[in-house]
Order: C-alpha cells, then structure tokens, then sequence
C-alpha cells in the first residue's frame, strides 16, 4: 500500500494526460509501456542493489530517506500548488523516463519506501510488491484518456492535490525516521 501512495498513481494521471494529450494515438501507447519498464527496472534494482549501490557511494540510507524525503516534500509542494509537474519542457519521445518514470513514480521516496521494504520484508516480497504496482500503474497509464474523461479536470487536480497532502506527510515522516535514525547512531 505504501508503494501505491508514494508513488502516486492518481496523482500522476492529470501530469501523464496533460503530457499525452497532444499526440498520436500511437505515441500515446508507447509512453505508458516505457513509463513502467523504466520505473520498474529502476525499483527493482534498488531493490536488490538500493543498499549497495548507497555503500559504494558512502551514503545512509539516514541520509537518503531524508534526502528523499526532501524531493519528495519538493514534487508535493509542486502538485500541491500548480496541479501539476512544470519541470522538463515539452513533449518529447523521452516524457515516459522524465518526469513521469522518474522522478515521480520511481523518485527517492519510492526508492527509499524499496529499499526499506526490501529490509523488512525480503527481496521477494518487495519484488512481488513492485510488479502489482507497476503493471496497475501500466493499466491505468494505458487507459488515463478514459479515466481523465471520467474524472474531469477538476476532478483529477482534486485528486492529485488530496494524495499530495499524503506525499507530503510521508515526506515528512522520511526526514523524521531519518533524523531518528542519524541520532541513534
């Protein structure tokens, strides 16, 4: 469930039709599959490498929860004031890798919720996490005209700014276990 929030499916559907609107049907098809390889590669390999990859570079996972926890309050705030992700120009054939695969579904603050689940929980249990969520953001990518339709734009800048309140706690949160974790140490 956690994945889901920090992640922020929803959230992230008025930014992927405002990015998709003005092309091809055909284009439009190909952001959603490049989104979620993207997205779930990066999520795996921070899975299964996420703590290595942080040693190599001497950092805590301390200093990278709150350094997620920081962008991840950033992208809220953005979502919170505008609706929407202003940062990376125009539509281009790289809109499925920035910003929608990563920073905002694969950001720090799902790759910190990864590398703690792959902590707690296991590698296969995170693996198995990261596929169900990806292949629902997949469905949903593949079908936002139909669900934007549905929801309107108010009613999606409704929803995208209701789950930035919740990213922004969970930003939060990041920066607090964080700092918890820094002080015991």
């Amino acid at each position: 469930m956690l994945f889901f929030v920090v992640i922020n499916l929803i959230g992230t559907i008025p930014l992927f039709a405002s990015i998709t609107q003005k092309i091809a049907k055909k284009e439009h098809n190909m952001v959603p599959k490049t989104t979620v390889i993207t997205a779930g590669t990066l999520l795996m390999v921070f899975a299964a490498l996420g703590t290595q990859i942080l040693s190599i570079f001497g950092i805590t996972i301390s200093s990278f929860m709150i350094t997620g926890g920081i962008l991840l309050f950033v992208v809220s705030i953005e979502l919170l004031t505008h609706g929407a992700w202003r940062f990376g120009g125009t539509v281009s054939d790289d809109s499925g890798v920035v910003p929608l695969a990563f920073p905002l579904l694969a950001g720090p603050g799902a790759i910190t919720a990864v590398i703690l689940s792959y902590q707690t929980a296991g590698l296969i249990v995170t693996m198995l996490s990261i596929a169900i969520v990806i292949g629902i953001t997949y469905m949903v990518f593949y079908s936002t005209r139909t669900i934007y339709r549905i929801l309107g734009r108010r009613g999606s800048l409704i929803v995208s700014r209701i789950f930035a309140v919740l990213i922004a706690a969970i930003s939060v949160q990041y920066i607090v276990d964080g700092l918890k974790t820094i002080q015991i140490s």
